[in-house]
């Protein structure tokens, strides 16, 4: 951003970043959806484990609820409902059990970036990190193993971005024969204001789009000031897991608000998101990550906001403005306090999920059973 649009005032600012933009975003900008019945789009649908965690489920709850919730799939994205029976037998029989129920297993983890604030070592180096995942993937049928760089803070860290997605791809060009051999794709996510679309797109080129991906999270997009079917269309030949969300976004005191909700609550064209979703994602799974009590605002009107987006321009920000000039704040959920907080909370997250994949279902056209 530069210093003369940080001078404009907060109205013409943003009126004139729509206007540099608006050509560019109108073939994306959502349009209103039509009132007619669901068409299948024969579309996989599955959950993200981390829309139920408050329940602290094992590996089998998990499938046993997206058999109850009609899922195709089950997306596990860390190692903790494993219970640490990490071994090839173990793995193998819940496949089998995930299998007799209809249900296919993706499997995820987090940070493989060193240099990120966000790495841990329980599991090793990096390296051996994605080892262990790609084992475990390929012993559960999981055709891709999701891992994750880091957060927004490795924006502002020493070198930037650029430094971090630089070290995410050594490490991912170190187990390339191990990922090629198993035939098991390595998913990274765009996560929690690490990544732009265009930068997890270099990220996956320059270590091998054979074997590397996009776990495409919408939700995530929003934190990055991208709209999400601009960033969909960036990504979409790339994707090979999705973690999928529905977000309201609305223009608030300092900038812009972003609250994620359960599908069909937000502001999302969600009909013209799977229309596109469809043409360019053909046998992606959908997996829904319902994540909703987290409003985040990006303080758009701050020079010090900027630091982490140097290079922004006014266009490339014109259909995130435009898709929240047709949002409405709403106010997030709140747990109550004390010995009934826990229970509001599973009870919240459990109606989210099943009532984000109903919408899907009957509204979306999505999921492969009946």
């Amino acid at each position: 951003m530069t210093n003369e649009a940080m001078q404009i005032s907060r109205r013409g600012w943003l009126g004139s970043a729509a206007a540099l933009g608006m050509a560019a975003a109108v073939a994306m900008e959502p349009q209103p959806a039509k009132a007619e019945p669901a068409a299948r789009r024969g579309i996989p649908l599955g959950y993200d484990n981390f829309a139920v965690r408050a329940m602290g489920w094992n590996a089998r709850q998990l499938v046993d609820h997206a058999d109850t919730l009609n899922c195709d799939s089950l997306f596990i994205t860390d190692f903790g409902p494993f219970e640490g029976r990490y071994d090839d037998a173990s793995l193998t029989e819940l496949r089998r059990y995930a299998s007799d129920r209809g249900v296919a297993i993706v499997l995820g983890s987090w940070s493989i970036c060193p240099g990120s604030g966000t790495f841990k070592k329980d599991w090793g180096t990096a390296e051996e990190h994605l080892a262990l995942g790609i084992r475990m993937a390929k012993a559960l049928g999981s055709p891709a193993f999701r891992v994750v760089l880091g957060n927004g803070a490795d924006r502002l860290s020493e070198g930037g971005i650029a430094a971090r997605i630089d070290e995410t791809v050594a490490v991912l060009k170190a187990v390339r024969s191990r990922a090629v051999d198993a035939g098991v794709k390595i998913a990274v996510e765009n996560h929690a204001g690490d990544m732009r679309a265009s930068e997890l797109k270099g990220l996956i080129e320059a270590a091998g789009s054979d074997f590397v991906g996009a776990n495409f999270d919408s939700g995530n997009a929003c934190w990055t000031l991208e709209a999400p079917l601009e960033s969909l269309t960036v990504l979409g030949p790339l994707v090979a897991t999705t973690s999928l969300r529905d977000t309201m976004l609305w223009e608030s005191e300092q900038g812009i608000t972003a609250q994620w909700t359960a599908m069909g609550d937000g502001c999302v064209d969600l009909s013209a998101f799977f229309d596109h979703f469809a043409a360019t994602c053909p046998g992606v799974t959908v997996h829904i990550e319902t994540i909703s009590g987290f409003p985040r605002e990006m303080k758009l009107f701050d020079a010090e906001f900027w630091k982490a987006y140097p290079e922004l321009t006014a266009a490339e920000l014109a259909p995130f403005l435009a898709l929240a000039r047709k949002g409405t704040p709403i106010e997030p959920f709140r747990l109550p306090e004390g010995p009934a907080r826990r229970e509001a909370e599973q009870q919240s997250q459990l109606a989210e999920i099943e009532r984000s994949i109903r919408y899907c279902r009957e509204t979306l056209g999505l999921g492969v059973r009946t």
